[in-house]
């Protein structure tokens, strides 16, 4: 199990939690932050500094936002637009910067604001 970045982080993008994490597994995407599955050590130190409450543990995340556990696994395991493979376990954010792509769920809700 792994935390989890939902949707009310979606245009929000605080980067509270990359600045809290202890261990790097925060990746920038272009409108939404990602939790790395296998990078993360579940220290919990993300979640009570995200100010729109959009981290959750996956065990804990709501029903309504149940499919960004997978999701947040997605933005690491498969070929997303933009990018030429993968983008896999890089060993943390700050090697790979911002990498400004979304997975299609992400990319395909309605930007706010």
């Amino acid at each position: 199990m792994t935390y989890v970045i939902a949707e009310p982080c979606v245009d929000v993008m605080d980067r509270a939690c990359v600045d809290e994490c202890p261990v790097d597994c925060i990746y920038v995407g272009e409108r939404s932050l990602y939790i790395h599955p296998d990078e993360c050590v579940d220290c919990g130190a993300c979640e009570p500094v995200c100010p729109v409450e959009a981290i959750y543990y996956e065990d804990d995340l709501p029903e309504r936002w149940s499919v960004y556990a997978a999701d947040n696994d997605r933005f690491f395991s498969e070929t997303l637009p933009g990018r030429e493979e993968p983008l896999g376990s890089p060993g943390g954010a700050a090697k790979v910067g911002d990498l400004g792509v979304d997975t299609p769920l992400v990319a395909g809700l309605p930007r706010s604001g």
